[in-house]
């Protein structure tokens, strides 16, 4: 160094032993440089692994879109094995790359992209991402492809500009449909043509089910500037459960991001009910995922094309009129604002009552106005709500409508109207809530107002009510009732039996040890109606007896799914009381029957005179009506079995010839010998068809009670017809139902003195407005009983006017003539 050679001096070799460095032998400093090494590797090892989550990784596919700048839709982009398909679809996978490769969290652990579809606007790519993700980094991976982003490819020499990709989200979506995009077997492309309706359905529909453990996807496209409407005319899939369920799902978009999906339905549907959407933009994409074995047809759907709505909202300036949201009573589309500025004269303010308000969005808490919304006043509204009024305090109101990306109901109907702020309500008591009612209503112990403002800070009148613990004035005939009718419990206080005892269900008092001991102690039968072990107990009149002779202590055990009986007689001729469609007189209150929901349901038309009576049925060749429906009168002949024709399946009066609707003339009527005319006692006839019914989705037969079958008071039991719509009114055209409840026979005794007999049920609201009415009459009572079956408690037989308050109506209790009916019918 610094000029010098360096010196090197070599040690005489002659005593290597002497001149040796002492120290560890050769294999030991092996062994030891091993040990380090290795302990280094390990130590690095750890560190990865808690760096990067252990050697967890996991597979993420997000599916999302992007608009992409400077470039204008062709139609060869709507065909994904064009040229120029695969050319735009590389620049943007290229932009994805770069994108990923700018955050940590997602460049490293990229895998593939592949462009699925485009859309105008002006262009929209859809898109799927794959990675394969340290499980400690996959949140920070989710938040980093929600975000908004926009990345730009630089020009190109033979581009004049640069590629730029705005609004690039994703979200994580089923790895599967990776899968699905590469397999195109069951993947459809459609275009509404003009303003001609495009039908689709799932392969083989009807003729065969579709496809198990499948994934079916269906392109739907309308020209630019359009919308789509799409209607599931006919729709069964197997049953939605939570084992995992066969699922139908609409986007708002063509890539299967679930905060743009629109819809998911599964199960089955009938084909009234109300299963039309409308995209935001002129494309949509539908997908079926089957995870079941379960065999059933699928769907038949449609779609066509509406232009764009070029506004939504508008100015009110009438002193009262209607508006909705847009396509009511078609689900409203997602991704909408509407505005209304309601104005009136200046002297008077607005008013504004929503008839029908549906605003549900799933797994949204009830108070939760964050998503699907109306805002009036300040004050957001939203999920499913009864009639309401909001008011202004002025001339002027703003009524504003927002729907968010994804899923859509059916919105709302409402009306306006303008009143004088000094009297909102001429000659009427003003509820809270801005809703009139009569002044008679108030401080009647009925809650006529939504907010029971009409029953607060009431005088009651000690004559005819009870004054209950939170105020609240009710009747007096409510007392001890075994219903809590104030809301606090306090009308039925102090009438309960002492400790250790029992109470009876006609309100005897019985020692605890006489429960379940197999004998009828209570004399009702009641106190062996609610045991755990079903016994055999002594028979008497209101136990059930099984057809070996033995009795049971159990109520109402017969068709409930359980073999309770040795002989199995309980469970015996159960092919009844089943709907092929679950989804939840003209009944005075009620609303349209959905097709098919009430399969027994029959409509019974006299000679000339169109709909006289309903029916029901119980076998493919019997009928069960009310026997004043076929007492002769002014000459016409009702107890004529030629006179009538009776209607299986109908749902709208004016399609009785479609197809699924069953025509069939009567061949005998049978009166119960001992129907009084003048009473109304013991009103029912049996009718027999000339020809066999053909069972179907719309056609089924309804169970019959028991004799010792029992419908406490308070059960929720639904009556439906054809009948007039309010008393004095018109028939209806589409079959009504309307939910009412068994009325304690006590009670009703007391509102209809001297007029009722062991033969009759009340079944209704005391304070009135759900009832059968005329042109119900022969119609079932449809109760829903264990295992869903549903059994018939009553025929529609009379009443004092219709859904009157204080006058609930009156039917023929079906269980005390379940042995007149099988003599007569063997059913």
């Amino acid at each position: 160094m610094n000029g010098c050679e360096e010196a090197v001096e070599f040690l005489p070799v002659n005593n290597a032993k002497k001149v040796e460095k002492r120290g560890p032998r050769r294999w030991v400093v092996l062994a030891i440089v091993i040990t380090v090494i290795l302990l280094l590797s390990l130590l690095a090892g750890v560190l990865v692994w808690h760096l990067r989550g252990g050697n967890v990784w996991v597979q993420k596919v997000f599916n999302g879109h992007l608009r992409i700048k400077n470039e204008n839709f062709i139609d060869a982009y709507e065909n994904s094995t064009t040229a120029e398909f695969a050319q735009l679809a590389n620049q943007v996978k290229e932009a994805l790359k770069l994108l990923y490769n700018k955050i940590p969290a997602l460049g490293p652990y990229h895998k593939e992209s592949a462009v699925t579809a485009f859309s105008e606007g002006s262009v929209i790519a859809y898109y799927w991402s794959e990675f394969s993700i340290p499980q400690a980094l996959v949140e920070e991976a989710e938040r980093a492809m929600a975000k908004e982003h926009t990345v730009t490819l630089p020009p190109r020499q033979r581009s004049h500009h640069s590629f730029m990709l705005t609004s690039v989200v994703a979200f994580p979506t089923d790895p599967r449909t990776v899968q699905t995009t590469r397999d195109s077997s069951c993947s459809f492309a459609l275009h509404a043509q003009g303003t001609k309706t495009t039908r689709f359905t799932t392969p083989g529909f009807p003729d065969s089910p579709y496809p198990a453990h499948a994934h079916c996807s269906w392109v739907l496209r309308g020209d630019a500037d359009s919308v789509l409407s799409l209607t599931f005319r006919s729709f069964h899939l197997a049953p939605c459960d939570e084992r995992g369920s066969d699922l139908v799902t609409v986007y708002d978009s063509l890539s299967p991001v679930e905060p743009q999906a629109v819809v998911q339905l599964c199960g089955t549907y009938p084909p009234s009910y109300n299963l039309t959407f409308l995209s935001s933009q002129n494309v949509f994409l539908v997908t079926l995922i089957t995870s079941t074995e379960r065999r059933h047809p699928g769907f038949e759907a449609a779609f066509f094309q509406l232009p764009k709505l070029s506004s939504c909202g508008g100015y009110l300036r009438q002193a009262q009129g209607t508006f909705s949201s847009p396509y009511y009573p078609g689900h409203f589309p997602p991704n909408i604002d509407c505005v209304w500025n309601i104005e009136v004269p200046n002297n008077r303010y607005v008013k504004v009552r929503f008839k029908v308000f549906y605003l549900v969005e799933p797994n949204m808490p009830p108070a939760s106005c964050t998503k699907d919304y109306v805002e009036v006043n300040g004050e957001k509204h939203c999920g499913e709500k009864p009639q309401f009024v909001v008011t202004s305090n002025s001339s002027k109101m703003t009524v504003r409508f927002h729907s968010d990306h994804s899923y859509t109901d059916t919105g709302f109907l409402a009306e306006y109207l303008s009143y004088d702020s000094r009297d909102p309500c001429p000659g009427m008591f003003t509820c809270n809530t801005g809703r009139c009612i009569r002044k008679a209503l108030r401080c009647d112990g009925w809650a006529d107002c939504a907010d029971y403002s009409d029953e607060l800070n009431c005088v009651c009148n000690v004559t005819h009510q009870f004054t209950c613990k939170n105020k609240l004035c009710k009747p007096l005939f409510w007392l001890c009732d075994g219903l809590n009718d104030c809301g606090d419990g306090s009308d039925e206080q102090g009438c309960k039996c002492p400790a250790q005892t029992f109470k009876c269900g006609n309100g005897k008092c019985l020692p605890l040890s006489q429960q379940c001991d197999g004998k009828d102690n209570c004399g009702d039968g009641s106190d062996e109606a609610t045991c755990d072990k079903v016994s055999i107990v002594t028979c008497t009149s209101r136990t059930y007896r099984c057809h070996n002779g033995l009795c049971l202590n159990k109520g109402n055990p017969e068709c409930d799914g359980i073999k309770d009986c040795s002989d199995g007689s309980d469970e015996k001729d159960c092919d009844c009381g089943q709907r092929s469609f679950s989804r939840q007189s003209r009944v005075v209150g009620g609303q349209d029957a959905d097709e098919g929901e009430w399969p027994w349901q029959v409509s019974l038309h006299a000679l000339g005179q169109g709909h006289v009576c309903g029916a029901s049925l119980i076998s493919p060749t019997w009928l069960v009506s009310a026997a004043h429906c076929h007492v002769d009168d002014k000459g016409f002949k009702y107890s004529d079995p030629t006179m009538w024709t009776a209607y299986l399946g109908l749902h709208d009066q004016r399609k009785r010839s479609e197809p699924g609707v069953q025509e069939h003339k009567l061949k005998r009527i049978i009166r119960h010998p001992d129907f009084n005319d003048f009473t109304y006692d013991y009103d029912l006839a049996v009718l027999e068809l000339e020809k066999p019914a053909e069972y179907s989705n719309v056609v089924r037969p309804i169970c019959l009670p028991d004799a010792t079958h029992v419908f406490p008071a308070g059960k929720a039991i639904w009556v439906t017809g054809w009948g007039h719509t309010e008393e004095g009114g018109t028939a209806a055209l589409i079959l009504q139902k309307g939910e009412i409840r068994v009325i304690n026979q006590t009670t009703c005794e007391s509102l209809l003195p001297q007029q009722l007999t062991s033969r009759m049920m009340c079944v209704g609201f005391l304070s009135g407005g759900v009832d059968s009415c005329q042109g119900d009459s022969g119609g079932p009572l449809s109760s829903v009983e264990a295992d869903g079956r549903i059994f018939q408690a009553g025929v529609v037989s009379w009443g004092e006017g219709c859904a009157r308050r204080e006058k609930p109506g009156v039917y023929t209790k079906l269980s005390e003539f379940r042995d007149w009916i099988k003599e007569q019918t063997g059913v």
